[in-house]
C-alpha cells in the first residue's frame, strides 16, 4: 500500500515536471488588431488561435503623421476600456503591455499638459486618470505582462511595476523622474519596491536592463530581437496552468500592499469559488425556490428537528465550519412563513 502511495507520488511529480519540460510550440504568431473598438492612442490586438491578447500604446516617436499631441489622460481611458474588453472576453488568458516601436515603453505623463489638477483631457479637465489604471491592472483577474523596449522611466516605470511580470530587452532602460520635474508618485510607485524606491525617489537616476535585471526590478532580460517572441513564450507558459489558481493567487500577493481593497479582491475570488460548490448552488436554488436548503451533504452540518405542537417542527441547524446557528420552520399546513 505504501509503495502504491509513493509511485503515485512520483508519478505525478514526473507528470509536472514533463509538463514544464515540453517545448512550446515554435515562434508563430499572428496578430489580429480590433478596429471597432475605435481606439486613437493605442493599438488592441489579440493574438489568432491562442488566449494572448496585446496593447500597444503610441509613443512620440511612432505616432502616425498628421495626429495631433496625444493626451495622457485619453491613453489611460483607452487602455482602461482595452482592459475591460479583455477581462469580459473568455478567450483572453494572458495580456501584454508595450509601447509602440522599441524607443520606448511609456515615459509617463507630459509635463506640458500637466495642470493644477492633474492631466487635462480632450476637455481640459485635470485629472490622475493613471491611478485608476494602476488599481485595473492590480485588480485584473488576469495576469498582465510589460514587455519593455526602450525607456520605462516615471510614470512608465511604475506601470511596468503594476503589471505582473517584466520582460525586457536589451536596450531597456529604467528610472525615476518625479522630484526633478516637481513632481512624485507616494503610491504604488513608492510602496511597491521597498527599499529600491528610496534609491530611484531619492537618486533619481537610471539603469539599464542589465542593471534592473540584478537589482529584481524585472523578471529576465533578452535581445532586443528576441523581445516579444520571449514575451509570447513566457504567455504560453502561463496558459497551460489553472486560471483560476493564477487568479486567486495574484490576488493574494497584491492583498498584502492593498490593505482592505486588496482584501476585498482576494475574498471576492473566495466567493466565486463558493459559487460553484454544491453548498452554495444548493444554498441560491433553495432560497429560488422559496424553500430551507438541504443540509447534511454538507461536511460539518448537524441537524436537530425538534416537534413544538401537532404538525409544527423546528429544525436547527448547526454549522460548525462557520460556527454560526440557524433557525428555520419547516413548511406546515397553512402557515405563510416564505410570502
Amino acid at each position: 500500500m505504501a509503495d502504491s502511495k509513493e509511485l503515485g507520488t512520483a508519478s505525478r511529480r514526473i507528470s509536472v515536471v514533463t509538463n514544464h519540460l515540453i517545448p512550446s510550440k515554435q515562434f508563430q504568431i499572428k496578430w489580429n488588431s480590433l478596429p471597432l473598438l475605435q481606439f486613437v492612442d493605442i493599438i488592441y490586438e489579440k493574438a489568432v488561435g491562442e488566449d494572448i491578447a496585446k496593447f500597444l500604446v503610441y509613443v512620440d516617436y511612432y505616432k502616425p503623421a498628421g495626429e495631433k499631441k496625444r493626451v495622457p489622460a485619453s491613453d489611460c481611458e483607452e487602455l482602461m476600456r482595452a482592459f475591460n474588453d479583455a477581462r469580459d472576453d473568455s478567450s483572453v488568458g494572458v495580456i501584454i503591455l508595450t509601447g509602440k516601436g522599441t524607443k520606448a515603453f511609456c515615459s509617463g505623463g507630459d509635463q506640458a499638459l500637466r495642470t493644477p489638477d492633474g492631466y487635462a483631457d480632450p476637455n481640459d479637465v485635470g485629472r490622475l486618470n493613471v491611478l485608476d489604471l494602476q488599481v485595473q491592472i492590480r485588480r485584473l483577474p488576469k495576469p498582465v505582462i510589460a514587455m519593455v523596449a526602450g525607456y520605462a522611466v516615471g510614470g512608465g516605470h511604475i506601470l511596468h511595476m503594476v503589471c505582473d511580470l517584466t520582460i525586457a530587452a536589451d536596450n531597456a532602460i529604467f528610472g525615476q523622474t518625479g522630484p526633478k520635474v516637481g513632481s512624485f508618485d507616494a503610491g504604488y510607485g513608492s510602496s511597491i519596491m521597498s527599499r529600491l524606491a528610496r534609491e530611484m525617489w531619492f537618486m533619481t537616476r537610471f539603469y539599464t536592463a542589465s542593471e534592473a535585471d540584478k537589482m529584481g526590478l524585472i523578471n529576465t532580460v533578452v535581445p532586443l530581437e528576441d523581445l516579444e517572441k520571449e514575451t509570447v513564450k513566457w504567455c504560453r507558459e502561463i496558459l497551460r496552468n489553472s486560471p483560476t489558481a493564477i487568479r486567486v493567487l495574484k490576488a493574494a500577493l497584491n492583498a498584502v500592499d492593498d490593505g482592505h481593497a486588496g482584501l476585498q479582491g482576494l475574498a471576492g475570488d473566495a466567493t466565486l469559488l463558493f459559487y460553484g460548490t454544491e453548498e452554495g448552488i444548493e444554498g441560491r436554488t433553495a432560497y429560488m425556490q422559496r424553500r430551507p436548503r438541504t443540509s447534511l451533504n454538507f461536511p460539518g452540518d448537524l441537524e436537530l428537528t425538534t416537534e413544538l405542537s401537532s404538525g409544527v417542527f423546528i429544525k436547527h441547524l448547526f454549522s460548525f465550519q462557520s460556527d454560526s446557528f440557524v433557525l428555520f420552520v419547516k413548511l406546515i399546513p397553512d402557515f405563510n412563513y416564505y410570502k
